[in-house]
């Protein structure tokens, strides 16, 4: 693989919220926008892991006992072009829960600010498109029933917009009148294996929500895979079997995780893990175990976390 750039040659940690890091490769600009933080209770958020994984992996934990899980959208700059892969959080500073269940605190709502640190406009990207639609990722699709990104085509598989087109109701959903309705006269449905974008193709992933969506992007001498929720921690790439609660369908999840792992395992690869601490950027190598195991890659610091949740 060739080397990738990196402001000093190491990865963040796993335990920490993202900063905004850029990796170039072939022409292609990849910027992790973050727009804010969110720590995750293992019991809450990941309900049949072991209690002994945490314990043998305490580099997975910050210093209150949570997942370090930012939340924010994939810059992709091409040619003067811009797509985003996911909208964020949104303005939101409180406890998170899911089906009735705490999971965690979030604070979030920084993702105007990181773009316009950027230098990048809302009008300047061309496209939005969704790996699925719970909150955390399409926070900033809407602004009071408007688009935040008013020049952008909002993309979204078929498979994901069938059940909210229907009215009905799913785990993770974001608000049915901030974000879901406005987009059902917004959206355009993308098909799996479509480009959707020069060089970005999508690949249905189904299982976390019904049309999950990775998309797989050519640079150069790269490949860069971003997975949304395919895996929330990177125990799940050698555990596919290990669900997160927001899940819909396991055996469809296990599939996944199976395919994406194995294409991130591929030379040349490099995955997007937007819930990764600040490791957003890596691939997936041999561990010593045996078991497939996350690789950070080293990517440019151009700005520091947004939030950072108290310890």
């Amino acid at each position: 693989m060739p080397p990738t750039k990196g402001d000093d040659g190491m990865p963040g940690a796993l335990n920490e919220q993202s900063a905004v890091r850029v990796l170039d490769s072939g022409g292609v600009r990849f910027t992790y926008v973050v727009d804010g933080a969110m720590g995750l209770t293992p019991a809450g958020f990941f309900p049949e892991v072991p209690e002994s994984y945490w314990t043998e992996h305490p580099e997975a934990l910050d210093g209150a006992g949570r997942v370090a899980m930012s939340a924010g959208g994939l810059l992709v700059e091409r040619d003067g072009r811009r797509l985003l892969i996911d909208a964020g959080l949104g303005v939101v500073s409180q406890e998170m829960g899911v089906g009735g269940v705490s999971i965690g605190f979030a604070d979030s709502g920084a993702l105007p600010e990181t773009l316009a640190a950027l230098g990048i406009a809302p009008a300047d990207v061309e496209a939005v498109a969704f790996t699925h639609l719970h909150v955390d990722h399409t926070g900033w699709a809407f602004d009071g029933g408007q688009p935040f990104f008013p020049a952008a085509r909002y993309l979204v598989a078929a498979e994901e917009w069938g059940p909210h087109g229907r009215g009905e109701a799913l785990p993770g959903a974001p608000s049915r009148e901030a974000v879901l309705e406005p987009l059902a006269g917004r959206r355009t449905e993308i098909a799996d294996g479509e480009e959707i974008f020069p060089g970005v193709r999508a690949v249905v992933t189904p299982g976390h929500s019904p049309g999950h969506t990775s998309y797989v992007i050519e640079a150069g001498p790269l490949r860069v895979i971003a997975f949304g929720d395919v895996f929330h921690f990177p125990g799940q790439i050698a555990h596919p079997d290990w669900p997160s609660r927001p899940d819909i369908d396991a055996a469809a999840v296990v599939a996944a995780r199976r395919r994406i792992a194995g294409e991130l395992s591929q030379p040349d690869t490099v995955g997007f893990a937007c819930h990764f601490g600040d490791q957003a950027f890596g691939r997936v190598v041999p561990g010593p175990d045996g078991l497939p195991a996350w690789q950070a890659v080293a990517a440019e610091a151009v700005l520091p976390a947004p939030r950072i949740l108290p310890g």
